[in-house]
């Protein structure tokens, strides 16, 4: 390969120029480079109007950096890839390697059909500091608990950022190119898109809240989380990037967000070994596991008219800005799979809907570990209490009432065991002392 020949850098969830391992892979090969992005309706179907919305911004900041010379097509990878590289005689396709289950199966595609073409196809890193499937026990197996992993992912490593910017290379002019779709019309209220959006937030973040991050992130009640999870599935900031920037600090609050950083890479791992696990049970286990099927119910955990406060509140965070704070997608979930007897995969599905941050394997691997049949031991007695929950991370009620506005007449933590129901707010439409029995007994059928 001759650094005369173009090459096509093709974007998945890398839309940012800065720290970017592919395009420095792809500068060294040529200093002619078409940006690419494909609308792919495989991917476009299953997610919800919120996160498609947030990726055309992200979309349209990616296309100013580059002066305007993305270019997007339509269709089957397999094919526009090819097309798109042929237009501009490209010697190859650099990509950041996709690791989750689709990712993989359309890659071996789309390298297959370029190969019919002498067209070289060069993966160089992921959307993970360390690449799924790297880190391994020493006999090879993967680990299913994650604290071995975070011992061993943390002794592993990660190389530091690649030094890439939007004047690393010349960017081809591309040939033809669809315009940006405008973004669907959403209700909820979505975060700024974008490289530079996630640079600003993350740095606000560096310059406060990390210093009570261990304690403020798990209370929603506070602005005391990163609010990075929609940039990181973008990829509009590398978790590499983050990393380097808490290299050194000995901080509490900086030993916790790596924690959380590892938290989404052991995930991400669990999916590259079980690829299954994005729509089955971990735990087999859990196959015999007795489930309802109640579409009211369903309907009114969505809708957050459970009569639980914090619940309520979450569901209605979830559809008011597209995401939901973390400790609060623990009580919903909790509450749907035990105490309405629901199956995890309902809510796991209601969830990459609306979330911007709807990630396969953080989503759905966190909804297993919620129902008892995803990677954690010992977790079917683990029920959360949805009351005391909001005693004790919304200990004011702020949280409750910033989304709840019937209940902002009643004042402190009275709001979340409430004496009188105001105005049009439910009655708990399940008992949940009872419910917990009722979720006990079911699975001690399928684990004794």
């Amino acid at each position: 390969m001759t650094r005369e020949a173009p090459v096509v850098l093709w974007f998945r969830r890398d839309l940012r120029l800065g720290d970017h391992a592919a395009l420095l892979e792809a500068s060294k090969h040529s200093k002619h480079v078409l940006a690419l992005y494909v609308l792919d309706e495989a991917l476009l179907k299953p997610g919800g109007a919120p996160r498609e919305a947030f990726m055309y911004g992200c979309l349209e900041k990616l296309n100013e950096q580059l002066g305007g010379r993305l270019m997007l097509v339509r269709g089957d990878p397999a094919a526009e890839v090819v097309k798109a590289a042929k237009k501009i005689g490209a010697a190859a396709v650099h990509v950041s390697a996709d690791t989750g289950p689709y990712g993989r199966r359309r890659d071996a595609s789309v390298a297959k059909a370029l190969a019919e073409h002498n067209i070289d196809w060069v993966e160089t890193g992921s959307s993970y500091a360390v690449t799924p499937g790297s880190v391994t026990k020493p006999d090879g197996e993967p680990y299913r608990v994650f604290t071995p992993f975070f011992r061993a992912w943390t002794a592993r490593g990660w190389h530091s950022p690649a030094d890439t910017g939007p004047s690393l290379v010349d960017w081809v002019e591309p040939p033809k190119s669809l315009k940006i779709p405008k973004p669907p019309k959403v209700s909820a209220t979505l975060p700024e898109p974008g490289e530079q959006a996630a640079l600003t937030v993350w740095h606000d973040f560096l310059d406060g809240p990390i210093e009570t991050y261990d304690a403020d992130r798990d209370r929603p009640d506070r602005e005391g989380t990163t609010r990075l999870s929609p940039y990181l599935r973008w990829g509009n900031i590398h978790p590499r990037t983050i990393l380097a920037d808490l290299s050194g600090d000995e901080r509490v609050g900086a030993k916790s967000l790596r924690s959380e950083i590892c938290w989404r890479e052991f995930h991400a791992d669990v999916l590259w070994h079980r690829p299954e696990t994005a729509r089955k049970n971990y735990d087999k286990r859990f196959d015999g596991m007795k489930h309802d099927d109640d579409s009211e119910a369903f309907s009114r955990w969505c809708e957050g008219r459970t009569g639980y406060p914090m619940v309520d509140a979450g569901m209605r965070q979830l559809l008011a800005e597209g995401w939901m704070h973390n400790r609060v997608r623990m009580v919903v979930a909790s509450f749907l799979v035990k105490d309405l007897h629901l199956p995890w995969w309902l809510g796991a599905r209601h969830f990459m809907k609306h979330l911007v941050d709807g990630d396969l394997a953080s989503n759905q691997l966190n909804w297993q570990w919620v129902a008892g049949c995803g990677t954690d031991a010992a977790p079917y007695f683990r029920i959360f209490n949805p009351t005391t929950q909001g005693e004790k991370f919304d200990p004011n009620g702020d949280y409750v009432r910033k989304y709840v506005p019937e209940l902002r007449s009643v004042a402190g933590k009275a709001v979340h065991k409430l004496k009188e129901r105001p105005g049009e707010y439910p009655e708990p439409m399940v008992d949940h002392a009872h419910e917990r029995q009722v979720s006990l007994e079911r699975y001690g059928k399928i684990t004794s």
